[in-house]
C-alpha cells in the first residue's frame, strides 16, 4: 500500500462517510491522524493503525 500521506493529502478512505463523500484531507499526523471530510467538514481523529488498515488510496 502507499503510504506516503502528509499534512494537506487528500486520501481515499475505503467506506463512505455518512454525508456520502470517502475523501477526507489530512490536518495532523503522528499517534492519532486528524481528518476532515471533503464532503461536510466534520473532523474526526483516528489512530494511525485503524487510519492504516482504512485507507484506500491517496490522491494529492
Amino acid at each position: 500500500m502507499n503510504k506516503n500521506y502528509e499534512v494537506g493529502s487528500i486520501v481515499i478512505m475505503k467506506k463512505n462517510h455518512p454525508c456520502g463523500s470517502n475523501k477526507w484531507q489530512i490536518l495532523r499526523t503522528g499517534v492519532d491522524i486528524k481528518l476532515k471530510c471533503i464532503g461536510c467538514n466534520h473532523v474526526v481523529m483516528i489512530s494511525r493503525i485503524d487510519f492504516e488498515k482504512r485507507l484506500k488510496k491517496v490522491e494529492v
